[in-house]
């Protein structure tokens, strides 16, 4: 998957004259966005905030477990996207997700829309406040994106080791096997689709519409196993 380097900003200064001056600017710098940063998420006055996004770099501090030498992306290549999201208490947060620098745009745009339609998300961390073990991340019912790990039951790496697939809302969209099995016993009660429930996603709805508009495919998909959770570029 690719993220996307962000615009750039530029600011003036006016000059004393009898007359008002037009404002002179100084030369764009680059940026890593931009978006604003991203107000804190709690509601106002006048209800809540509207989305925002921040794209920036990643340290390799901030990744102590989800990336090592080997892996098939440097974290220099990844961004950090801090986005607000809404949550199933019905308030608005803020949440991080890490991707691929070329997909930063695809998210931003996909989760805008998620965020205007009040679409639930139950939390979103890194996936190294886990120590990168996705099954604790899955058990919390995080919604996570890079993770420098292989596909399940493969020994290729996953598109979560190049940044470019997210895993939402795992334990009301599971991983479940061919023989309709899924790992987590407090997700038993989702293996089927489609199905009402909060934060959900099933076949056509508008949340797998909005991955497909960029390009992302739904592993709710599959032939044999699905995963509901999994959205990634190009699919796989």
């Amino acid at each position: 998957m690719a993220l996307v380097v962000l615009g750039a900003v530029s600011c003036g200064a006016g000059e004393p004259s009898a007359a008002p001056a037009p404002a002179t600017s100084a030369p764009d710098q680059e940026v890593l966005t931009e978006s604003p940063t991203p107000a804190p998420a709690t509601p106002s006055s006048t209800g809540p905030p509207a989305f925002s996004s921040k794209v920036s770099q990643v340290t390799r501090e901030q990744l102590p477990y989800s990336w090592r030498p080997g892996c098939p992306v440097h974290y220099r290549d990844l961004r950090l996207v801090t986005l607000t999201y809404w949550g199933f208490d019905d308030k608005p947060h803020t949440g991080e997700l890490v991707v691929r620098e070329t997909v930063t745009d695809d998210i931003e745009t996909v989760f805008k829309k998620l965020y205007d339609w009040r679409w639930p998300i139950k939390q979103m961390k890194l996936v190294d406040a886990f120590k990168a073990d996705d099954f604790d991340s899955i058990e919390a019912n995080n919604t996570s994106a890079f993770n420098c790990r292989q596909a399940t039951g493969s020994s290729n790496w996953s598109n979560h080791a190049y940044g470019e697939a997210i895993d939402i809302n795992p334990r009301e969209n599971p991983y479940v096997t061919a023989s309709g099995s899924t790992a987590h016993q407090n997700a038993k009660k989702f293996t089927e689709r489609p199905m009402n429930g909060k934060g959900v996603i099933n076949p056509g709805d508008k949340v797998v519409k909005a991955f497909a508009k960029v390009g992302w495919e739904w592993g709710g998909y599959w032939s044999g196993a699905k995963d509901y959770q999994h959205f990634s570029k190009g699919g796989g």
